[in-house]
C-alpha cells in the first residue's frame, strides 16, 4: 500500500514574527528612537493678539466719530450762518467827579452812567444772557482807577435785534494817591480823561427751540477818552472767551 505525498511546507513572508519561537539576543530589536530636533524645528502655536485688535477697533470707531463731528459742524454752520454778538459803547456820562484834598489824603466822589449797545446780528439763532457785571475805571499812566461796579439783570436777545443795556456805578471817598488824583482833576475838566469799561457775562445760545450750555466772555472797552465819548463815538468792544481767545 503506497503512503499519500506529503504536502508542500508553506514559505513565511517577509517580516513574519513567530511569537512562539523563542526569544533571543539577536532577534530583540530595540524600538527606534524619533530624531531629537533643535528648540528652531519646533512648530509655534499661533497666539491672537486681542490688545491690538482692541487697539484698531478703537481707532476706527474714533475716525469715524470724529468724521461726523466734522459733518455735523459743517452743516450746522452752513445752515444756521451763525455770527457773533456786537458789543459798542453807546454813551458815557460822568454826571460827578469829585476830588478834594484832606489832611489825611486825596479823596475821590464819582457817578458815571454807560450805555452798552448789544446786537444779535443772526437770523435763526437767540442769544441768552445772565447776570452781567460791569466795572467802570479811569486810567492814568500805570494807575488804574476804579469808579464802581454794577450789574444788569439777565436778558434774551431775539433773532436780528438790538438792546440797550444801561450801566450806573458810584464811588464815595475813594482814596487815591495825591498826584494821580491831581491829573484826574486836570483830565476831567479838559475831557482827555481815559475811560475803560469791563462786562463780565455768560452767553448761552437757542437753536431751533432748544437752549445749549453757557459760555463765559469778557467784554472790554478800554482807552475810550471823554472827549471821543461826548462826540458820539461808539468804539467797539472786545470779546473774550476762555480766558485766551479775543474776538474784535
Amino acid at each position: 500500500m503506497s503512503e499519500p505525498p506529503a504536502k508542500p511546507v508553506l514559505q513565511k513572508p517577509p517580516g513574519y514574527n513567530d511569537l512562539n519561537a523563542p526569544a533571543g539576543p539577536r532577534g530583540f530589536r530595540p524600538p527606534p528612537r524619533k530624531p531629537i530636533l533643535p528648540p528652531s524645528f519646533h512648530p509655534k502655536k499661533r497666539k491672537t493678539n486681542y490688545g491690538r485688535a482692541c487697539c484698531c477697533c478703537f481707532c476706527i470707531f474714533f475716525l469715524i466719530f470724529l468724521l461726523l463731528i466734522i459733518i455735523s459742524a459743517a452743516a450746522f454752520y452752513l445752515w444756521f450762518d451763525p455770527k457773533l454778538p456786537g458789543f459798542h459803547v453807546q454813551s458815557f456820562r460822568i454826571s460827578r467827579f469829585n476830588v478834594s484834598k484832606r489832611p489825611d489824603g486825596t479823596y475821590l466822589d464819582a457817578e458815571t452812567t454807560t450805555r452798552l449797545e448789544v446786537k444779535n446780528p443772526n437770523g435763526k439763532m437767540t442769544y441768552y444772557y445772565v447776570n452781567t457785571e460791569v466795572d467802570v475805571t479811569v486810567v492814568e499812566g500805570a494807575y488804574e482807577t476804579d469808579l464802581g461796579t454794577t450789574s444788569v439783570p439777565e436778558f434774551t436777545m431775539r433773532k436780528k435785534s438790538t438792546r440797550t443795556l444801561r450801566a450806573g456805578t458810584k464811588v464815595s471817598n475813594k482814596l487815591v494817591v495825591n498826584e494821580v488824583g491831581n491829573k484826574l482833576k486836570v483830565r476831567y475838566r479838559s475831557k482827555s480823561l481815559a475811560v475803560n469799561v469791563e462786562a463780565r457775562t455768560k452767553i448761552g445760545v437757542g437753536v431751533a427751540g432748544l437752549k445749549i450750555g453757557m459760555v463765559g466772555v469778557t467784554v472790554k472797552c478800554d482807552g475810550m477818552s471823554k472827549k471821543q465819548l461826548d462826540g458820539g463815538d461808539m468804539p467797539k468792544c472786545v470779546i473774550n472767551m476762555l480766558k485766551w481767545l479775543n474776538i474784535h
